[in-house]
């Protein structure tokens, strides 16, 4: 009886040590879903911080499928936290060079998903298409005609640094628009580093597009150049707030300093970055030109306290 008694008061003295210990460990370490995240960010900016989410998404599983033939279920399960695959994405015929950028890029991106997720709880992979139809019909939007063939964006190079042109940009400007708006040196660094290296990867696939700007685009007949400029309009168009975007040629008195034709990297009239609100955005990535009418890449709307708050306004 004495054992058993001394052997009871012992397991409940460790209970109450253990309980004890967790108590004193901060909530801002709470496990999501094997992720640990810092809840130290006021809400507006663990706000500003998710949204981006959609685009990296969108990014992750672009790259991933086009250089890997396999997404973000295969290489980083975690991140996904339970949402549902993407509809349509696939490998794409790419050259060797071409797959090794991209396959770059995909890493780069399940890292920006991380580097999120580790600062704010973030939220599961949305429903994404990223159907060759769906790009197609971004390009028919583009042109104001539908091209025959319908555009495939994972036929070959060429027309998947076309479609990659489509992606990146609007994330930058994203964070471009986003870091005067947040409050907390945290999330500054946070947005500056995630900025820092989507404009790598928009001057890298410019440049790549620029080198082949006057070639024509089989079996269209239309240049590179001509394909970048009238998605760069298609983008100014739905966003609504003005010029935002420019093409790889623009006019002489729009390029740098108003002086040259060539335009390998978008910038306003002190080459400085364009910016966007998630508001412009979503009628971007949606192809609806509003904000409150989900569809393009995002058949049931894009996620996080901002898009919502748009899909629940009537």
């Amino acid at each position: 009886m004495a054992l058993s008694s001394i052997s009871t008061t012992t397991t409940a003295t460790a209970s109450v040590f253990i309980s004890f210990l967790l108590l004193l460990v901060p909530t801002s370490f709470c496990s999501n879903n094997g992720l640990n995240f810092k809840s130290d960010v006021p809400q507006s900016d663990a706000d500003l911080l998710e949204f981006p989410l959609n685009l990296e998404y969108l990014e992750a599983e672009l790259f991933l499928w086009a250089s890997l033939g396999r997404g973000l279920d295969n290489v980083a399960p975690d991140l996904t936290m339970g949402g549902p695959p993407p509809v349509g994405a696939r490998k794409a015929n790419l050259d060797p060079f071409t797959n090794d950028v991209i396959l770059q890029f995909a890493y780069q991106e399940v890292g920006h998903l991380r580097a999120i997720k580790s600062r704010v709880q973030g939220f599961p992979r949305p429903l994404l298409n990223l159907s060759a139809e769906a790009f197609g019909e971004v390009m028919n939007s583009a042109f104001g005609r539908a091209l025959n063939p319908p555009f495939n964006p994972y036929a070959n190079e060429l027309n998947f640094l076309l479609a990659s042109y489509v992606v990146p940009y609007v994330g930058l400007t994203g964070y471009v628009g986003a870091n005067p708006k947040l409050q907390t040196p945290p999330a500054k660094r946070l947005v500056a580093g995630l900025l820092a290296v989507e404009s790598g990867q928009d001057a890298v696939i410019r440049g790549l597009l620029y080198k082949r700007a006057s070639e024509k685009v089989n079996p269209y007949g239309i240049t590179v150049a001509e394909f970048t400029n009238r998605v760069s309009e298609l983008r100014n168009k739905l966003g609504s707030s003005g010029v935002k975007d420019e093409g790889l040629e623009v006019p002489n008195l729009q390029g740098a300093e108003g002086k040259i034709r060539g335009n390998v990297l978008a910038g306003d009239r002190n080459s400085l970055g364009f910016d966007r609100t998630p508001e412009e955005i979503l009628r971007i990535v949606y192809g609806s030109g509003n904000e409150r009418i989900p569809g393009g890449f995002y058949p049931k709307g894009a996620d996080g306290r901002i898009a919502k708050s748009h899909l629940q306004s009537p």
